[in-house]
């Protein structure tokens, strides 16, 4: 991430976002289960907000040193991995539900986001959940992206995508500049 960026992640306002904007509206209706993994927490913002509400949360971070501040970081409920979302460490049907919030667009192909898709799909329980959100591209999220990798998922697309990894009842919803997906694995 561009300077710019990596600040707005890491800062205040970006964490109370997260809190009472983004992953109420992201998760609204989703039952995430007592084992869930996160792929793509950065900063650790959404990791916080998760960890009050779940006994269980596995989170793989590709940055190494970001992994290690999450490790410095988080609640004793959440178990940092370092590791590729699109390749993960973990054991099949491992988890309840499956969650990434504003990272799909730093997965530097739309084939890599396809793989991290499968990847999401194999380490669900049989009816484990995929869900998150991300944004949409407006000028200001692409000044924001100057010099970063932004890959912007397309809605009308991403269904297609979920369903060819394996996923069924795959929603995806458009509100402003962002979108929310969920999707079950069958």
């Amino acid at each position: 991430m561009n300077l710019l960026h990596n600040r707005l992640c890491k800062s205040a306002r970006w964490f109370e976002t997260v809190e009472h904007h983004l992953l109420p509206w992201a998760l609204d209706g989703v039952a995430l289960g007592p084992r869930l993994l996160e792929i793509g927490p950065g900063f650790g913002a959404t990791t916080r907000v998760l960890a009050r509400g779940t006994h269980d949360i596995t989170v793989v971070e590709v940055n190494p040193g970001l992994a290690d501040r999450l490790r410095g970081n988080v609640p004793g409920n959440v178990t940092v991995l370092e590791g590729d979302g699109a390749a993960m460490p973990l054991p099949a049907t491992g988890f309840d539900s499956v969650v990434c919030f504003t990272m799909l667009h730093h997965v530097p192909s739309a084939a890599q986001q396809d793989r991290l898709f499968a990847e999401a799909r194999r380490v669900l329980a049989p009816g484990g959940v995929f869900a998150g959100s991300d944004s949409l591209p407006t000028p200001r999220f692409r000044l924001l992206h100057i010099g970063d990798v932004m890959v912007p998922l397309d809605p009308a697309t991403l269904p297609q995508r979920l369903e060819r990894a394996g996923f069924t009842g795959i929603a995806v919803e458009v509100r402003s500049n962002r979108l929310r997906f969920r999707a079950t694995a069958g």
